[in-house]
């Protein structure tokens, strides 16, 4: 597990700089069909519920550029805050939010 995680954090950052820079800014629309918005804000980039159950709530904040980005991701479910990174690679962004960096869990959203 440790080994794989490691495996796509290096390929993640070679990617990241062998490409120009990808904004985050925008919509995106979640693995449940809902749609966040990705503005600057003064942590970096807020990332807000725009629809869905949760709307209009704060999920997170991220810093960075380049197409990676490292912050913190809010399950609005449980509100349980998790140590977080996303990466932008053209129409895609991978988000993934970890305890103590090992157990994680990622989604992928799909720019609007």
């Amino acid at each position: 597990m440790i080994r794989k995680i490691l495996l796509v954090s290096a390929v993640a950052l070679w990617a990241g700089s062998a490409i120009a820079a990808e904004p985050i800014e925008g919509n995106w629309k979640t693995e449940a069909g809902d749609t966040a918005r990705i503005a600057p804000c003064p942590e970096g980039f807020c990332i807000t519920l725009v629809n869905g159950k949760y709307a209009n709530k704060q999920i997170g904040h991220m810093k960075g550029n380049g197409g990676l980005y490292n912050g913190q991701i809010t399950d609005p479910k449980d509100d349980k805050t998790y140590e977080g990174s996303a990466a932008v690679s053209g129409g895609q962004l991978k988000l993934q939010g970890c305890v103590l960096k090992v157990f994680c869990k990622s989604q992928v959203w799909t720019r609007l």
